[in-house]
């Protein structure tokens, strides 16, 4: 993307968007989920040094910059109305409390008043997607909330104040849905909207473009950018993958699914 005053080293890691889609995804994989779960092992096949994972999720939203702390953070069913064995899925990955220091440190030196919160859980847009990402459960997790009333800028800006981590072994990850109007949702519908695929492949002709200003302002000049998303929430987490992996980063797509016609499930690595 333009404007970037931090190199990155050509061993860091790439970073991740993903769209976390219905909790079902969980049981219902479709092609997204393998296709993250071979992506997974190939990071872990190519970045031995793979520490851990910091992931933004929008069912975490806090008053200012919030991170997990805690280092056993329990698995939250922050849902209602599924079968009973979704319920019963368990996601034990631990967190890392040295990590979220090192990220609470970073965010306060960019000038952001920070703070831990030890007692947060894992929410269903982390764990789901790190399911199939790394099924082990076996690399520790620190979630950082999106904070309230942030834009695409400000989500941008934690991101880009991370960055340093990926070349010490951490993949930093943005989980959300490249669409997400749930008032549009229909049991049993297959085709994908003609909206989705419109706005969905824009934001794709944006980064391969490298054109971070149309992406900034995607509300005004993505085609149906609000009907894709009534509220920004589920759409800004790729700024934060897009603000850690900094200006050129190339966009490599892992799905480009449509569930239920209507939830777009592109997931793709930048660097």
């Amino acid at each position: 993307m333009n404007q970037d005053p931090q190199p990155i080293s050509p061993a860091a890691l790439p970073t991740l968007y993903v769209s976390h889609g219905a909790p079902l995804f969980a049981l219902a994989p479709g092609s997204t989920g393998p296709a993250l779960t071979q992506w997974g092992a190939q990071l872990r096949a190519q970045h031995p040094d793979l520490r851990g994972v910091v992931v933004m999720s929008p069912h975490w939203m806090a008053q200012g910059v919030t991170v997990m702390t805690g280092a056993r953070p329990a698995t939250w069913h922050d849902f209602g109305g599924f079968p009973p064995e979704l319920y019963q899925l368990q996601y034990p990955a631990p967190g890392d409390p040295a990590l979220a220091g090192q990220v609470l440190d970073l965010l306060r030196q960019a000038g952001m008043d920070a703070r831990g919160d030890a007692a947060r859980p894992f929410d269903h847009g982390a764990w789901v997607p790190l399911m199939h990402l790394f099924p082990q459960a076996d690399l520790p997790v620190v979630q950082l909330a999106l904070p309230l009333g942030a834009g695409p800028a400000e989500v941008h800006a934690l991101g880009a104040a991370l960055r340093g981590l990926r070349a010490q072994g951490v993949l930093l990850a943005g989980s959300g849905s490249m669409t997400h109007n749930l008032a549009e949702f229909f049991g049993g519908v297959s085709e994908p909207a003609p909206y989705v695929l419109e706005f969905s492949r824009w934001i794709e002709q944006q980064l391969e473009r490298g054109d971070l200003a149309a992406l900034l302002d995607y509300r005004a000049r993505a085609p149906h950018a609000r009907r894709a998303h009534p509220t920004e929430e589920h759409f800004l987490p790729l700024f934060f993958a897009l603000g850690a992996a900094g200006a050129g980063a190339h966009a490599e797509y892992l799905s480009r699914e449509v569930m239920y016609g209507m939830l777009a499930m592109d997931a793709f690595s930048l660097g």
